[in-house]
């Protein structure tokens, strides 16, 4: 059964009052609002292990998004319970904000997804093996893997989108996360030419760099506790 789904920004608070660049680009993302329509209550299913599926089509599509989404509001709200030490105001200012653009993402699929259907991605468990909370290198460094992931995550899956509102709301957030990819790698290097570096954005073409989403997962598997499978992409 299909069903629509109008989601808007009631409910959403962001603090305005230092009108940064970030903060903007958040709350437009907020506020743009959607209606979605066309997801079907069959899309999903779960294996002979009782593992999720994210789905065929679109919503395969949305559920992979929602899930580098709740990785990511995830990792920020540990890091902003417990800054750590020596973080300066800025960083402190970023962070913060990056926490509230990510939070919302998340709960924007959330909401979308369930009025859409009844059967959506769970909340899933992550793990931080390898990331110091109260070391500045190591949060930084671990916050830059995770949005330059984002970007090329994606860049990657919009060729698979096929319903156009969809794709408008793909092409809103990621250019949230490739501001976030920015100003974390300028916290690292600042006034530096690594805000967008080679590495990431080609320099032959001007483009952000693309990742499949087999490859995506792979890269991200490492946070990732709860298993899932995405089998129309061959992650298994």
């Amino acid at each position: 059964m299909k069903k629509t789904i109008n989601v808007s920004n009631q409910g959403a608070t962001l603090d305005t009052s230092r009108r940064n660049f970030l903060k903007l680009s958040g709350i437009g993302i907020a506020v743009a609002g959607l209606t979605l329509v066309g997801c079907e209550d069959d899309d999903f299913e779960y294996n002979d292990n009782k593992i999720f599926d994210l789905g065929m089509g679109d919503v395969g599509v949305l559920n992979y998004a929602y899930a580098l989404e709740q990785l990511e509001a995830d990792f920020y709200t540990k890091v902003v319970n417990n800054f750590y030490a020596g973080i300066s105001s800025v960083e402190k200012e970023v962070l913060t904000d990056l926490y509230h653009h990510e939070v919302i993402h998340r709960d924007f699929f959330k909401a979308a997804i369930t009025g859409a259907t009844n059967n959506v991605l769970p909340t899933l468990e992550f793990q931080y093996p390898n990331v110091n909370f109260n070391d500045k290198s190591s949060v930084l460094a671990t916050a830059k893997a995770l949005e330059d992931t984002g970007v090329a995550a994606y860049n990657g899956a919009g060729k698979y989108i096929t319903n156009p509102t969809y794709l408008v709301l793909a092409g809103k957030i990621v250019s949230v996360e490739a501001r976030h990819a920015s100003a974390i790698r300028d916290l690292i290097n600042p006034l530096t030419a690594a805000f967008s570096g080679d590495d990431v954005v080609d320099p032959a073409t001007g483009l952000d760099v693309a990742k499949e989403p087999k490859d995506i997962v792979m890269a991200a598997g490492g946070f990732i506790k709860t298993p899932f499978t995405w089998k129309e992409r061959g992650i298994n």
